[in-house]
């Protein structure tokens, strides 16, 4: 199969595995489609700046989105609260202070890893 085509079965693995994820496993009884919806498009965005090798902190992901410092905390720590991003704290990009960075769960990218497209058989 070619690096192409294998590149977007994985985007379409990875788009179908973060819908079932978010939509069919509500975090609670509080949390409204509105919110797992926001979640599914931050998701979709991080995985892409993640192939595209760029940091992932509030910053960056604000500046991509275009949306508030806590627009963006609002989503993104509902993302670590389900676990499919990693969060740790690094310094910031000045050096003086610290910043919350992200990385996509690798229990997340394992699901993922699981789905070979190789595999599939059309009939």
């Amino acid at each position: 199969m070619t690096r192409a085509f294998k590149t977007q079965w994985q985007n379409l693995a990875f788009s179908g595995l973060i819908l079932h994820e978010i939509l069919d496993h509500p975090l609670d009884d509080d949390e409204t489609p509105q919110a797992r919806l926001k979640q599914v498009g931050m998701m979709t965005i991080l995985y892409s700046m993640n192939q595209a090798h760029q940091k992932l902190t509030l910053s960056s992901i604000m500046e991509i989105t275009a949306l508030t410092r806590s627009g963006v905390k609002e989503t993104v720590d509902l993302l670590v609260k389900r676990g499919m991003l990693d969060e740790t704290i690094v310094k910031n990009s000045m050096g003086r202070g610290t910043a919350r960075q992200f990385e996509i769960s690798e229990a997340l990218l394992k699901k993922l890893s699981s789905f070979k497209p190789d595999e599939l058989e059309f009939k």
